[in-house]
């Protein structure tokens, strides 16, 4: 486990800055952020994020299942909520009315680092829709499951297992005797596993669940990598990128933005 990880208020800052520089400049790519438009993050976390988007004049509304990071979140950005510019929920967001309880419908939702955490991701971008405001859209930015790191081995206590690349794609019995041999526990990672999405995937389920790409960008170096390793940003070579499945295991990063077919 690497030190930004235990340190919540530099993990936070860290995701601001990656959102404000590249996350940001992506969507508006194709969508600009009009000043009061309203943006929904699923799975905000520690609120980094949306941040972001509050900053440049959003409306900002936070939907995460750990209650501790919520309350984190709530202390961090406690100017922006007392102001009315952010609200946070513990909610799932499957039990979640967006009328009733978030106020209406959203011009953006958020997914950063999230789908590949989700189960049944094709009821996921299903429910979304109906989230949307008519013309709203959906980013979402997430790992490859078979890049080197799409386990999140990098957040292991073992500073071996933590720098191991691909020994994710190793068989469950495998992995798990793997994490139990040197003292990790398993069960979260063991959920990864289940719920890694490939590129291939995202974009059956996204044409399926009817959906058009809007804008899309493979990095060979994620973004987030500045501030967490000091290593430059890289997009994917164009090749590679058209490479179905070999582009799974050397692209680090990807951002899609997408909206519904009208």
């Amino acid at each position: 486990m690497f030190e930004f990880h235990k340190d919540r208020a530099l993990y936070f800052q860290h995701q601001t800055l990656n959102t404000t520089r590249y996350v940001i400049p992506f969507i508006e790519a194709a969508t600009p952020l009009k000043p009061g438009c309203r943006v929904l993050e699923v799975g905000s976390g520690e609120g980094g994020v949306l941040k972001a988007f509050v900053d440049r004049g959003c409306y900002g509304v936070g939907v995460e299942l750990e209650e501790p990071k919520v309350n984190v979140a709530r202390a961090m950005m406690a100017d922006d909520i007392a102001a009315g510019r952010a609200q946070f929920f513990v909610k799932n967001i499957y039990d979640t009315d967006v009328l009733s309880e978030l106020g209406g419908p959203f011009d953006l939702i958020v997914l950063k680092d999230v789908i590949e955490h989700i189960y049944d991701q094709e009821k996921c971008l299903a429910l979304l829709k109906t989230f949307l405001k008519p013309g709203g859209s959906i980013y979402f930015g997430f790992p490859p499951w078979q890049m080197p790191f799409g386990g999140h081995q990098q957040i292991l206590h073992s500073k071996f297992l933590s720098k191991l690349p691909y020994f994710h794609l190793l068989p469950m019995p495998l992995y798990v005797g793997i994490l139990k041999a040197f003292g990790e526990r398993p069960k979260g990672l063991i959920e990864i596993k289940e719920t890694g999405i490939s590129i291939e995937r995202f974009e059956r389920i996204t044409r399926r669940t009817g959906y058009r790409i809007t804008n899309k960008k493979h990095y060979l170096i994620n973004p987030i990598y500045e501030f967490k390793f000091k290593l430059k940003p890289r997009e994917q070579y164009p090749i590679i990128s058209k490479i179905p499945y070999l582009r799974d295991f050397v692209t680090t990063c990807v951002y899609y933005l997408i909206t519904p077919r009208v």
